[in-house]
């Protein structure tokens, strides 16, 4: 990389940097950081003239704009190499780490998407403001070519390598219908096209905002369906909607919004994302061989599989030939088999419950040492779920500490089993005779959980012939 070594020398004025090669993408070009005495700069190689001088161009014109992207410092004479500020090493796809694995999200990453998607808007807008369109690649419009271009992506890269047999002149059709819904809204915005949690970089807690050398003039409900929806998010329901209620204030700014009618909108052009990343992952997988892409289908087979829940009335043919498709053998170990929590009450004295799973059991906890409602006679005929047991047991006290003590020790086992991708957790509380202790810890057990980790949990008091089912939130 002698030119970005030339570069970086003319630059900065000191010869014979370090330089190491960083992780590629999915694109072709190549990045290197070049650092030499407490100067650290990224070197670019693109393999593109004009892909290259879409990004140089359009990192000048949104830093006029101040906004926060990367700022171009040095370009070679044939725009194929290029020196850029360097933002560190922390991706925000990295930062909620522990959210995407578990679909549990910290308060620290909840704020940082919020923060993100908060300065979406002032791209598309501010970014839009007297910006020549025509540097974009490679094209300067999101229009009926380029949806088109996706939607066969799709079709050739990704539906066709299943085998399926399928009408094309039917679902072109319906490819129609979805263009030209997706084109009937208008607007003098920069839509960033690939704005996902890869592409933003944290500084100082600060986003960044890289990669977006494939924007063009478009609608802003794309930008927002790629970062809410892409693959690998993992975002509950309940955060895409906080995140939505986010970006619409923050869009406000610009622009009155009906809600319903932008939802309505925002649903089409998830459908029409999540086909083009499908398309983009059978070509970069299948056929380049690139194992991240591969890994990810299952992701957005399951987004896929969610969306067509409530159907696309407007696509019949599509809509049939998608489910289809997502219901294949081949993508039966795509489904996401979340855990199962199941939360037992029983007496000792008839035994530990047997584990359904085959893995043996999980937790055994025993409160016995709590004091017992039963040993009193009024309370025969009451059990933990009943307004004198759980007064009688929380004036006590010893239960309240007892679970105290339980909740850290479980939500580190759920939040673990989760990373793991297990499917089967069981925790069991005994006491004497599996009525009032007992049923009190496992119903406040499975509630916590299932409130904390919105995941499956079963719950059988077992001496009361009495089950009850948290569903996945």
């Amino acid at each position: 990389m002698q030119q970005l070594i030339s570069l970086f020398t003319d630059y900065t004025g000191k010869g014979n940097p370090d330089l190491e090669a960083m992780p590629s993408s999915g694109s072709n070009r190549k990045y290197f950081r070049l650092q030499r005495d407490g100067i650290s700069l990224i070197g670019v190689h693109g393999e593109s003239r004009d892909e290259n001088r879409a990004f140089i161009r359009l990192a000048k014109h949104f830093g006029e704009q101040q906004l926060n992207v990367p700022q171009v410092l040095a370009v070679s004479g044939d725009e194929m190499y290029y020196l850029q500020e360097d933002l560190g090493n922390t991706h925000l796809f990295d930062a909620i780490k522990g959210g995407r694995l578990t679909g549990v999200f910290s308060h620290d990453e909840k704020e940082l998407l919020h923060k993100t998607i908060s300065l979406l808007p002032d791209i598309q807008y501010a970014g839009a403001r007297n910006l020549d369109f025509s540097v974009c690649y490679p094209l300067p419009e999101f229009n009926r070519r380029s949806v088109m271009w996706d939607l066969n992506y799709f079709k050739y890269s990704f539906l066709k390598t299943t085998g399926m047999d399928f009408r094309e002149d039917l679902l072109e059709n319906d490819f129609e219908k979805l263009a030209e819904i997706l084109l009937k809204d208008g607007s003098h915005t920069f839509m960033y096209r690939d704005f996902q949690s890869r592409n933003v970089m944290l500084s100082n807690d600060v986003p960044y905002f890289i990669d977006f050398q494939g924007g063009r003039k478009g609608p802003v409900y794309y930008d927002v369906a790629s970062f809410l929806w892409q693959a690998k998010a993992n975002f509950p329901a309940e955060l895409r909607d906080e995140l939505i209620v986010t970006y619409i204030a923050a869009l406000r700014k610009y622009r009155p919004v009906e809600e319903g009618d932008f939802l309505r909108q925002l649903r089409q052009f998830i459908l029409f994302r999540t086909l083009q990343v499908l398309g983009a992952y059978g070509f970069r997988g299948y056929f380049e061989k690139k194992p991240h892409f591969i890994q990810s289908v299952p992701f957005a087979l399951d987004n896929l599989r969610e969306l067509l829940k409530e159907g696309f009335d407007e696509y019949p043919y599509m809509c049939n030939l998608l489910k289809k498709m997502t219901d294949l053998k081949q993508f039966a170990d795509s489904r996401k088999r979340g855990l199962e929590v199941r939360v037992y009450s029983f007496a000792y004295k008839k035994g530990i419950p047997d584990d359904a799973s085959g893995n043996g059991g999980g937790y055994v906890f025993d409160c016995r040492a709590i004091n017992n409602p039963g040993k009193y006679e009024r309370y025969n005929n009451v059990t933990g779920l009943d307004e004198p047991v759980i007064k009688f047991l929380e004036d006590d006290g010893e239960i309240v500490t007892f679970l105290n003590a339980i909740y850290p020790l479980v939500d580190q086992h759920v939040k673990r089993y989760m990373e793991r991708n297990f499917t089967n957790l069981m925790i069991s509380f005994g006491c004497t005779g599996g009525q009032h202790r007992s049923v009190y810890a496992a119903q406040h057990v499975a509630e916590h959980i299932s409130k904390k980790f919105g995941v499956k949990v079963s719950l059988i008091h077992r001496e009361q012939n009495l089950e009850q089912e948290f569903r996945k939130q």
